[in-house]
C-alpha cells in the first residue's frame, strides 16, 4: 500500500474527523477559559488581595522602578512576570478540571451494565 493511500484511508477516517472537531472545539472552549480567568475569575482574587492587579503583579530584574510591566517592557527591562504565570496556572487547572468532568462523563456513559445473574 503506497504512503499515499495510507494517509487517504487515515484522512477519511472518522476518527480523524472527530480529532480535527476535537482540536476546533477545544481551542475555542479554551478562549472562552482564558477570558474567564481573566476578566472574572483574576479580578475578583485580586479584590480579595486588597484590590490587586495580578496581570501587573512583576519584578523588575535591573533594579528598576516600573509603574506597570508595560512600562518595564518598553524600557525593554528583563521582568519577572509571575501575575501572567499565575493567570496561566489558573486558566490550566481550569481547563484541565473541565476536561477530567467531560471525559468521566464519557466513561460513564460507556460502561456496559454487567449481565443479569442468572437464576436456576
Amino acid at each position: 500500500m503506497s504512503m499515499l493511500s495510507e494517509f487517504k484511508e487515515f484522512a477519511v477516517k472518522g476518527n480523524a474527523m472527530d480529532l480535527a472537531v476535537g482540536v476546533i472545539i477545544g481551542a475555542a472552549f479554551g478562549k472562552i477559559v482564558t477570558s474567564m480567568v481573566n476578566d472574572i475569575i483574576t479580578p475578583l482574587i485580586g479584590l480579595i488581595l486588597g484590590k490587586v492587579d495580578l496581570s501587573n503583579m512583576f519584578i523588575a530584574l535591573d533594579g528598576g522602578d516600573y509603574a506597570t510591566i508595560a512600562a518595564a517592557k518598553e524600557a525593554a527591562a528583563p521582568v519577572l512576570a509571575y501575575g501572567l504565570f499565575l493567570n496561566t496556572v489558573i486558566d490550566f487547572v481550569l481547563v484541565a478540571f473541565a476536561i477530567f468532568i467531560v471525559v468521566k462523563q464519557i466513561n460513564r456513559l460507556r460502561r456496559e451494565e454487567p449481565p443479569p445473574a442468572e437464576t436456576a
